[in-house]
């Protein structure tokens, strides 16, 4: 999923995005509710607050969909 995020990234360059690496970072994980199904997509709205998580793989077409219906929340 990286790769494919790294994508979206360079295509929405005004995106903020950050990373926990859940073999590196087990605690930071876990306090974000990351425990059993790998990858997991949060998105924040401006004032941090979750609007969204999705769990597992999920197509590039439906992050873009995402990201564009919420992107003035």
């Amino acid at each position: 999923m990286r790769p494919r995020w790294a994508e979206i990234e360079k295509e929405n360059p005004w995106l903020e995005t950050s990373y926990i690496d859940y073999d590196k970072n087990k605690e930071d994980a876990k306090k974000c509710g990351v425990i059993d199904v790998l990858p997991v997509f949060i998105f924040l709205d401006k004032g941090g607050k979750e609007l969204l998580r999705l769990k597992g793989e999920v197509s590039k077409s439906k992050i873009i969909e995402i990201i564009n219906s919420n992107k003035d929340k």
